[in-house]
């Protein structure tokens, strides 16, 4: 699976592509409709299938005083079109360069002379150009006066509702990391470096792992159950807290889970944490034996979420 640099022409083994076209944040069941059609096409055709994805997010560049809103890093997005059967993830830097093409400008220098796409696919919503002046109409008429066939992916619905990242995050925001998994196919990750902390759960019996956020979106702060991938691939259940750990000062974000029956350096290490479970909301405790006694029962809890996965 390779990453390609939307900012050059891509290598001769990809050119005359297949592209899934789309930002793809999330990968969700919509995504993989899109993907899965890109991916046939190719198959189908004996010819490269190519993801393409945007970095930033346009709604960052817009409006770069938005909250965190991602729902997946670039890493997790290559090995999640990976394994959808993608050969290449085609980035594509959204700037001001990229901001000022109309629709015709894109097709034409980004998907002709850059990726030379033979097709390209796309959701039935998908906008592109300079004050969104191309939809996939747009795109059609543009595919047939410069050589690309085009395909539009209807919406995919889950219980009669289009799935959608909003959907997700609404979900997540409000404590419901199973509704946003069934939508996604899979739990909500975060990925990211363990950082060295103030030992403060080593002190109490539980030691964590400390991740800061980053550009992800904030869940419901609050205790999950969780499962963790650890660098040298073992999978790992435990519980952890996501906020601010409001019975410490000061207040630090950060996501810090606590993996049972484990006992390593986790220091420096890249691990990705899915939250399973909403079991309760943060809570500030008046001493450490009740922090400790309460600990004891979140732990519990998550081992009776996890073991009906």
């Amino acid at each position: 699976m390779e990453r390609l640099d939307g900012g050059s022409a891509v290598p001769a083994a990809f050119r005359g592509g297949i592209v899934a076209l789309g930002n793809f944040d999330g990968f969700h069941l919509g995504h993989q409709a899109v993907v899965g059609r890109a991916v046939a096409m190719a198959r189908a055709a004996g010819r490269p299938a190519i993801v393409a994805t945007f970095d930033p997010h346009p709604v960052r560049y817009f409006r770069p005083d938005a909250p965190p809103f991602r729902l997946t890093t670039l890493d997790q997005r290559q090995r999640l079109f990976g394994a959808a059967g993608a050969d290449a993830m085609l980035v594509f830097a959204f700037n001001a360069d990229l901001a000022s093409l109309s629709a015709a400008e894109f097709a034409q220098a980004r998907l002709v002379e850059r990726v030379g796409a033979a097709g390209v696919v796309t959701g039935a919503d998908f906008t592109f150009g300079k004050g969104r002046d191309g939809d996939v109409d747009v795109l059609a008429r543009l595919g047939d006066a410069m050589g690309f066939a085009t395909a539009t992916v209807a919406p995919v619905a889950d219980g009669g509702d289009i799935v959608s990242s909003s959907r997700i995050r609404e979900a997540l925001k409000a404590g419901r990391p199973r509704e946003a998994a069934a939508l996604l196919t899979r739990p909500f990750a975060i990925e990211g470096m363990v950082e060295p902390g103030a030992k403060l759960g080593r002190e109490l019996g539980y030691p964590t792992a400390n991740l800061r956020l980053g550009s992800y979106l904030r869940p419901a702060y609050g205790i999950y159950a969780v499962r963790g991938r650890i660098a040298d691939g073992r999978v790992l259940d435990g519980v952890a807290n996501l906020g601010i750990r409001p019975s410490f000062d000061p207040p630090i974000e950060l996501l810090e889970p606590y993996f049972f029956d484990f006992s390593g350096d986790l220091y420096d290490q890249r691990i990705e944490v899915e939250l399973i479970e909403y079991l309760r909301p943060e809570a500030k405790f008046d001493d450490l034996e009740a922090l400790k006694a309460q600990m004891a029962r979140d732990c519990d809890a998550a081992r009776a979420a996890l073991a009906v996965e």
